[in-house]
């Protein structure tokens, strides 16, 4: 699955809505339109706000961190 699927996932078992995912995270409701829409992904400071979030409620957060990951490793191969 992509990053955009995972986040989505994340705030949906939470049953929030993407301005209320937003405030809990510390970032605007167009960050999270972005992110689930997969025209960006978030940064190194997101994720960890997104990881305490998942660690707070309950919820997987490896899918995402996977994905994260993968996708970096990616764009560092590209800037060889």
């Amino acid at each position: 699955m992509s990053i955009a699927y995972e986040i989505k996932t994340i705030r949906q078992k939470a049953f929030l809505t993407q301005t209320e995912f937003a405030k809990e995270i510390n970032v605007s409701f167009s960050t999270v339109n972005r992110w689930e829409s997969g025209k960006t992904r978030p940064n190194m400071k997101a994720m960890k706000q997104i990881s305490k979030f998942c660690e707070n409620n309950g919820i997987e957060f490896s899918p995402l961190q996977d994905k994260w990951l993968e996708e970096q490793e990616g764009a560092d191969d590209d800037n060889k």
